[in-house]
């Protein structure tokens, strides 16, 4: 789960991170408030979406007064943006976020990610901030700096002023990257996020080091006990059908293709998409029921693959284990009932129960397509195709 920007400055400044002083606007009125808060001088504003370039795609600006901040927020507020990390749509901007200016003299990157080759908490640093970090690995992985943390141990003080001695700071700075440092080891572990990232960490001419910029994201099957970070989610920033699905419990990855995914098991679902590209189409979703999936959650499924208008053909493939096939396939005739399916559907069942769940999807009298191998079911789904997505 990602969260906004001013979001995760609140959380990491609870943490000992400085970041600059501002406030959150909904309206352009709110903005101009917020910069006279922080004394009317000359603030930086900002669109809160979930993406990063926002400055270069025009989401950021330096104001002089709070009537240049209120005509800025005017003009992006209920607008979508659109930058290299969205798609052609773009995000709706809903809030911005102003705050006072700083002077600055470095720009650092600093990130805290689950390395899983090695199965701990990595932190990825760099004297080149401002940067996408992706950017800085094609364009100057040696300027990249990475130190691995013991879970046993925690980030060492040594390891803390390690690293800011690589990265040239100096005298008072030094204490405090490692203060910095060890406030996001805290917030990543005690929060059980995925990534803590500031860029820019800006050291400020005047010596003063501040997180002028700053996201985060978290475990969501963590959730439950981090019930204050839960209600941080914006809804209006995710995928609606990644949104649906989350609510209903199932496991959902939108995709760009027409042919949607029903399917128990990550691995299962991850060779379905890789046979449907193999047969010649392309998956429109990931989409895992998990087990133990009653008919009801069935038709949850399809009421989320069909929320998809780009969806043109279904495919539910399950290898039951925990699951049974009847219950799947009783799911998938109570779908054509309760939800009104009008597209083509390819059903392959295998494992438990699979003799009684083939014989009610036969005996349905539905315009079901079944198939038994995983092969023949990803070919029947492009098959089933209209000619005008197929000849595409």
């Amino acid at each position: 789960m990602d969260i906004h920007e001013h979001q995760a400055k609140d959380i990491l400044a609870s943490f000992g991170v400085p970041v600059p002083k501002g406030g959150v606007a909904f309206t352009p009125e709110q903005a101009g408030f917020r910069a006279r808060e922080i004394g009317g001088g000359t603030c930086v504003v900002k669109a809160q979406i979930y993406s990063g370039g926002r400055g270069e795609a025009g989401g950021v600006k330096v104001c002089k007064n709070e009537t240049e901040a209120r005509e800025f927020a005017a003009r992006l507020l209920g607008t979508s943006l659109v930058t290299k990390q969205t798609d052609a749509s773009g995000k709706r901007i809903d809030r911005i976020w102003v705050e006072e200016a700083s002077d600055i003299d470095r720009e650092l990157y600093l990130g805290f990610v689950l390395d899983r080759k090695t199965e701990r908490i990595m932190i990825v640093a760099s004297g080149h901030g401002g940067m996408e970090i992706e950017d800085l690995a094609e364009e100057d992985p040696d300027s990249l700096i990475r130190m691995v943390i013991d879970p046993a141990v925690g980030l060492a003080e040594y390891q803390a002023r390690e690293l800011a001695f690589k990265l040239g700071l100096h005298g008072p700075q030094i204490r405090e990257m490692v203060t910095v440092l060890k406030a996001c080891y805290r917030a990543y572990r005690d929060l059980d996020a995925m990534m803590v990232e500031i860029n820019p960490l800006v050291v400020c001419k005047d010596g003063a080091m501040v997180a002028l910029d700053a996201k985060m994201s978290f475990d969501t099957n963590a959730l439950f006990r981090r019930p204050h970070v839960a209600s941080l989610r914006d809804p209006g920033q995710e995928d609606p059908r990644e949104s649906y699905a989350q609510d209903h419990g199932l496991a959902y990855v939108g995709l760009d293709g027409d042919i949607g995914c029903i399917i128990n098991g990550a691995g299962l679902a991850m060779a379905t998409m890789d046979m449907i590209q193999l047969a010649g189409g392309e998956p429109a979703n990931f989409l895992d029921i998990g087990g133990g999936a009653s008919p009801e959650r069935v038709c949850q499924a399809f009421r989320t693959v069909l929320s998809d208008a780009k969806v043109s053909v279904i495919l539910v493939n399950i290898f039951a284990g925990i699951n049974r096939c009847d219950w799947i396939a009783n799911g998938v005739i109570q779908a054509y009932r309760d939800v009104g399916i009008d597209l083509p559907v390819v059903v392959r069942l295998s494992g438990t129960n699979v003799e009684a769940g083939r014989k009610i999807i036969q005996q349905s009298g539905l315009p079901i397509i079944s198939a038994d191998t995983l092969a023949e079911a990803a070919e029947a789904a492009v098959n089933a195709r209209p000619t005008s997505i197929a000849a595409e």
